[in-house]
């Protein structure tokens, strides 16, 4: 487009004008460069430098352009040109493209190349190796430099913005925001020429980079950035300030202009020339008026250019004046200059320096965070990429760009991460074994911990998450260890813990696999599969355990307490609540079942002909529950079918209240196991009623922020144990709030009933525990059992959810069932003495059998009543529903009465203390 444009024919072939032999316009056209050259020349390479490496550019093109028309050249300003190449030996047209001046007008000015001897020549492109020698050698102090003035600006921008603007000093107000939006674009221009200079010129001088010069370069890339994100963070108020900037900026430029309008007005020699002048200050003034718009300030700028002539500005006028043109241009532009001199899409081809920052960010954790930053410069190559036409779709080329850094980004930087922290881990756990010396002062110490505290970095459609990658790394690298050697899962677990506590990495607790060798039947185990576990063990209220059921002769596998125990502190105390939850939606299930059989009319009907049957007769019998209903009731329930296992339904029914008893005793050695678990971890502190406070006494010896800590956490850790060894959660008392409510709703009237069934269900029980009993001796031992304690814990636990212990009491069933079966005893007594004057012994055989399954039946009811009366005991059988709330609002009311006591002694005490 440059050749198509300088080499065109100008002159007119048909004896028109011609542009070649025109000297006027040759002479202008010189005098123009020249002095826009004079003003570019005093900025290039100054602080205050903004845009006159781009106007050097067009002012070589402009010459080659002078040359090409009128074939002429003059030397000297020639040589001015070229020794610009001494402050410039280059200039970054765009992204990867870089210029020099001294090869361009050589190579478009062959003639003028002439007039200077090698020497020169030579001479500019040494200059250039020495500049590059020299900006590798002053890249560390001056990313020192523009650190402290980054950092400078920064908080400046910070302070002026947050600061309230007072009426008063508005101006002066308006003065130090552009001055500092201003100086924040400077700086943004001055370091990205330094990043793309430097780069380009390595690049395009095939010379190799140090690594110093990578890293002090990736520094200057995130300090543009640092720029860019401070003016993106506060834009709102930026572009709130900016509107009344330019105003501020525009009234500056229209009182210079109306002084200098008045003056030509003044002077009564009119000419054309005065007049074009005042005509042009005039035009100037009505564009002030108004937006600053791009078309607005180039009108302003072309108008001055002519109402500056003639003298019509002192000399002390016209610079403050151009001043503030040219900080209205920046002002106007401030949002698009600084995207634009931020933009890092030139790292699009000097990716190769990536892995050598990374590397560097691996080793110095301190400054984790400006990931953030290059990972913004990384982005800013996508744009460009969307113009890609080589590629069939440019999406193509942003997947490789995509799939490329996040490999550089793995290798160099999370996966050292994830096996240093590993690493770390192994060795903390196995410091025992020696394995290698881990003293800080000898081998140092990198605080990797800070990678972690990372927000998530965005690129492209994804968050990485620096954390959450190397905690699935390390879940699945122990998760997969553990699982070929299961011995090692106590290992795993301490180094999960520890990773926690040194990492605050939030690992996941259930990999480890359902079971352990050590430990028997898994708590997890039970707990998926608690359906199955209380229909195939029995529990035991007195000992604390569970017995299998016996299938044959095989051994019985039991759970107690310490397996318990050793499961809660294999997966942490966690398991304890989880289980709470899957016993709360296995009870759910069971209910619904118990709820439909109380329904059922058959069985709603006889029992509320036994309740009618009871009140009317209660007063005759003693308030005592007759055992012959209860048997009728039996027999009844029995005529309504069986199954073919030949159960009834108040079998199946005694089934369902034993499953939802074990479930409940499983809870209570989940519960016991908990507090034996906490009682081991605290039984080395000396006394649990005079612990003493670690953070206190780190206070008083004013130790370390660390150790403060550390106290801290132990003073948490030895509460929560003393709390746990001592009371331990009420699981029993969550459970009955839980479905208490329901279990009383008026629409659940039905299940009111219960304590009437309660009588023949314990005849069946005890019929059913019987005869698994006389099967402990006999060959076949399949159903055999010796206890089941799941039912009396069923029992009391439904009871208290409908709170019916006094209804049921008010039966009397155990004492009723005593008077039966002694009468009864006393009755087979009684015929033996008569009988055995006769000495009938078949008789006496018959009679000595009826006394023993007797005293069997009423020991077994006497045991079913032991174990009622303990299980009853875990669910506060002494107080009804109504009593509980009564104790539960004393309680509220006391220590509201005892916070006001509180209150009341603090005020009267103040004087005191005064």
């Amino acid at each position: 487009f440059f050749f198509a444009c300088i080499e065109q024919q100008f002159d007119s072939l048909n004896g028109g004008v011609s542009v070649s032999k025109n000297s006027t316009f040759a002479e202008e056209f010189a005098h123009s460069i020249r002095s826009i050259f004079a003003n570019v020349e005093a900025k290039l390479g100054e602080p205050s430098e903004i845009d006159q490496r781009d106007k050097y550019v067009g002012i070589c093109g402009l010459f080659v352009l002078h040359f090409q028309i009128f074939r002429t050249i003059d030397k000297k300003f020639y040589k001015s040109l070229l020794d610009i190449c001494k402050k410039v030996p280059a200039i970054t047209l765009t992204a990867n493209i870089i210029w020099f001046p001294d090869n361009f007008l050589i190579q478009k000015i062959p003639a003028a190349a002439k007039l200077l001897d090698r020497k020169s020549l030579q001479a500019i492109k040494i200059h250039r190796d020495t500049f590059l020698q020299q900006k590798a050698q002053s890249l560390t102090k001056d990313v020192q430099s523009y650190y402290v003035f980054v950092s400078s600006w920064m908080m400046k921008m910070e302070s002026i913005l947050s600061k309230e603007q007072r009426m008063d000093k508005f101006a002066e107000d308006l003065t130090n925001r552009c001055n500092v939006f201003i100086q924040g674009f400077l700086y943004a221009y001055s370091i990205s020429t330094i990043i793309k200079t430097t780069m380009n010129l390595y690049v395009s001088m095939q010379k190799p980079m140090t690594k110093t010069s990578v890293k002090a370069l990736c520094r200057l890339v995130e300090l543009l950035k640092a720029i860019e994100h401070m003016f993106y963070r506060r834009s709102m108020v930026v572009a709130d300030s900016v509107s009344h900037i330019t105003q501020h900026l525009q009234h500056q430029a229209l009182h210079s202009i109306s002084v200098a309008k008045k003056r030509v007005i003044s002077d009564k020699k009119y000419s054309e020339q005065r007049l074009d002048v005042l005509s042009a200050l005039v035009l100037a003034e009505n564009t002030l008026n108004g937006p600053s718009t791009k078309q607005r300030r180039l009108i302003v700028s072309l108008a001055l250019s002519v109402g500056t002539q003639m003298k019509t500005f002192k000399d002390e006028e016209l610079f403050p004046l151009q001043v503030v043109m040219k900080k209205l241009d920046l002002i106007s532009e401030l949002r698009e200059r600084v995207q634009t001199q931020c933009d890092c899409c030139f790292l699009y081809w000097h990716r190769a320096v990536f892995p050598i920052y990374l590397d560097d960010v691996y080793e110095n954790a301190v400054d984790a965070a400006r990931l953030h930053y290059m990972f913004s410069a990384l982005r800013d190559c996508v744009p460009a990429m969307m113009h890609a036409r080589h590629l069939e779709s440019y999406e193509i080329l942003l997947d490789c760009y995509d799939k490329e850094i996040m490999e550089i980004l793995n290798e160099h930087l999370l996966d050292k991460l994830c096996k240093e922290i590993e690493k770390d881990l192994r060795l903390s756990v196995h410091t025992h074994l020696k394995l290698d010396d881990r003293n800080p002062f000898k081998v140092g110490m990198k605080d990797l911990a800070l990678f972690f505290s990372l927000n998530p970095i965005r690129f492209f459609n994804r968050f990485i998450d620096i954390r959450a990658y190397v905690t699935h790394y390390l879940d699945k690298t122990f998760y997969n260890l553990t699982t070929v050697a299961l011995h090692d899962w106590a290992t795993y677990s301490e180094m999960r813990n520890l990773a926690t506590q040194r990492y605050g990495l939030v690992m996941t607790e259930a990999h480890l696999p359902s079971q352990t060798l050590e430990q028997g039947l898994d708590v997890l185990e039970i707990m998926r599969n608690i359906h199955i576990f209380v229909s195939r063990y029995l529990y035991n209220l007195n000992n604390q355990i569970f017995i299998e059921r016996t299938s044959n002769n095989k051994h019985l596998n039991t759970i107690n307490i310490r397996h318990i125990a050793n499961s809660i502190r294999t997966h942490g105390t966690g398991i304890m609540n989880t289980t709470v939850n899957f016993t709360y939606q296995f009870l759910k299930k069971k209910f619904y079942i118990f709820s439909q059989f109380m329904y059922d009319e058959h069985i709603k009907s006889r029992l509320i002909k036994d309740i009618r049957f009871f009140r009317e007769i209660k007063d005759q019998n003693d308030h005592k529950y007759p055992f012959d209903r209860a048997e009728k009731f039996n027999r009844g329930i029995r005529k309504l079918g069986i199954t073919p296992e030949g159960q009834s339904y108040l079998d199946q029914f005694r089934q369902l209240i034993s499953h939802i008893g074990n479930a409940m005793g499983y809870v209570r050695m989940i519960r016991s196991g908990g507090l034996h678990c906490s009682s081991n971890a605290i039984r080395f502190v000396p006394d649990l009623e005079d612990i003493v406070n670690f953070e206190e006494l780190v206070k008083e010896e004013g130790l370390a922020e660390e150790t403060l800590k550390a106290a801290r956490h132990l003073d948490s850790v030895l509460s929560d144990h003393t709390r746990n060894s001592a009371e331990g959660t009420e699981y029993f008392k969550m459970l009955v709030d839980v479905f208490a409510p329901e279990f009383r709703r008026p629409k659940n009237i039905h299940l009111r009933n219960f304590y009437i069934i309660v009588p023949p269900l314990t005849l069946n029980f005890v019929e059913h525990s019987i005869s698994c009993k006389e099967k402990l001796n006999k060959k076949n031992k399949i159903g055999a059992a010796f206890t089941d304690d799941g039912f009396a814990m069923g029992v009391a636990y439904i009871l208290k959810l409908l709170d019916q212990y006094r209804e049921f009491d008010s039966l009397h069933w155990f004492q009723s069932v005593r008077e039966k079966y002694l009468k009864e005893i006393r009755a087979v007594a009684k015929q033996q003495n008569v009988q055995s004057a006769s000495q009938d012994e078949k008789l006496l055989q018959t009679m000595n059998l009826t006394q023993k399954r007797l005293d069997v039946y009423l020991q077994e009811f006497e045991l079913l009543y032991f174990s009622l009366s303990s299980a009853r005991i875990f669910f506060r059988a002494d107080k009804t529903a109504a009593e509980e709330n009564q104790e539960k609002k004393e309680k509220e009311e006391e220590t509201k009465t005892s916070n006001g006591d509180l209150s009341d002694s603090t005020v009267s005490a103040d004087p005191v203390v005064k």
